[in-house]
């Protein structure tokens, strides 16, 4: 009789326990809402955009820390009448103008251009100096030194200002020889004398870019060459076919600063087995295959193609060590009071050149001697030389640029390729 009582109560409890389950529906699927974790992906996905923005932002500070944006009036009229707009517009016109304009504590009775290019920057300061009795152009393009003896001969006899007593010269030599140059100019003496106003201009000329037989530009299709000098033998073809493998890795590492370097190393060299590298656009296909989405895409490649082509060009033409030899020698080459502008379009040669002019004063780094505000000689600068914003001193000369000068917002806006340019300044005592 205990074992049916129980058992009539286990059943009676089941059915109960059942009934009112049902009725309180315990087994019937319940949807969860998801507007709450929705709302929370969005709002984190918010915060990261945020946080992004905050990052671009603090790096866009960080940077304007790093350099002084010229506020000098943009001339486009200037620019389009010195300039070659077809093949070259010469960069920061204005500014370099400026720094070798004459004043209390300097002349330019002499001048050379280091890079004359098509001679933009070289007719605009020899049009602002009829004080000027000695122009030296030095270019390793043969095609550019035409241009420029056609340019400033066409100046001189279109200009009844510019003096019958100025003596131009121009060479077609690499800068790394200005001291040979200058003993050239025998009769001038120029080298013993010194020089007053030494121009560099590191950046590629459109007419050598928009070439694509020469072999500089990522969008065109032509010989991999980049050659400066066409006469030199090394051409960006031998360094991918036929340099080591570590080599070649070490070049797109350091002189590239591609973060991908090893990956497209190891594909140039397996292009090897296949016939190797012959044409630009060989190698941007190689880099489009190496270069993933996550990596930007389109833009991506291109940025990486452009990295690449910089590597090669640097070592093709040694140019980061004849940049450093150079500034040494130019330094040698000035007058006391004379000044070397360089204008300098990527961050490897923006360093040299930063810490060269250190060594060269003197100084190991921009924590050295600065300038004394109130000195008599900052005084007497600020007078006729607003451009100046922050001087560094040393025993043999003063830097003027302690933080590079960069293009007004207007130029960059109208002239892409002015964009990374850097303007620094150095004065000898």
């Amino acid at each position: 009789m205990r074992v049916v009582a129980s058992m009539s109560a286990a059943k009676l409890f089941s059915v109960a326990t059942f009934a009112a389950t049902s009725r309180l529906g315990a087994i019937t699927p319940q949807k969860i809402p998801f507007s709450g974790i929705s709302t929370s992906l969005k709002s984190k996905k918010k915060k990261l955009e945020d946080l992004k923005a905050m990052a671009k932002s603090k790096e866009a500070l960080v940077k304007e820390k790093r350099r002084t944006r010229s506020d000098r009036e943009f001339e486009l009229d200037a620019v389009q009448r010195f300039g070659d707009t077809a093949n070259h517009i010469p960069v920061m016109l204005g500014e370099v103008v400026d720094v070798f304009s004459a004043s209390k504590t300097m002349s330019l009775r002499s001048f050379v251009d280091c890079t004359v290019g098509a001679a933009g920057h070289s007719s605009a300061i020899i049009q602002a100096h009829p004080e000027m009795r000695y122009y030296v152009g030095m270019d390793i393009d043969p095609l550019a030194r035409e241009k420029a003896v056609a340019r400033i001969n066409a100046l001189l006899q279109s200009d009844s200002s510019i003096p019958a007593e100025l003596k131009t010269y121009t060479f077609l030599k690499n800068f790394r020889y200005i001291k040979s140059v200058l003993s050239e100019v025998d009769d001038e003496n120029l080298l013993d004398s010194g020089v007053d106003g030494i121009l560099m201009d590191l950046g590629m000329s459109s007419m050598q870019v928009n070439n694509p037989e020469r072999g500089f530009s990522v969008l065109g299709d032509g010989p991999l060459d980049m050659r400066m000098d066409p006469q030199a033998s090394l051409k960006a073809e031998d360094i991918l076919n036929s340099w080591p493998d570590a080599e070649v890795g070490r070049i797109l590492r350091d002189y590239g600063e591609e973060s991908n370097w090893y990956s497209l190393q190891n594909k140039i060299v397996k292009a090897r087995s296949r016939g190797g590298l012959h044409s630009t656009s060989e190698l941007v296909g190689l880099i489009r295959n190496s270069t993933s989405g996550s990596r930007g895409g389109r833009q991506g490649w291109i940025k990486t193609a452009t990295r690449v082509f910089q590597a090669l060009r640097i070592a093709v033409n040694d140019e980061l060590k004849t940049l450093e030899d150079s500034l040494y020698a130019c330094f040698d080459c000035l007058a006391p009071g004379g000044r070397i502008a360089v204008i300098s379009f990527h961050s490897l040669e923006d360093r040299i050149v930063k810490q060269t002019f250190l060594d060269i004063i003197g100084i190991d780094n921009v924590y050295g001697e600065m300038e004394k505000d109130g000195g008599n000689t900052r005084i007497e600068i600020d007078e006729k030389e607003a451009w100046i914003k922050q001087m560094i001193h040393g025993s043999k000369g003063t830097i003027l640029t302690k933080r590079p000068i960069t293009p007004s917002e207007e130029e960059e806006k109208l002239n892409r390729r002015s964009r990374s340019a850097k303007l620094r300044v150095i004065q000898k005592h």
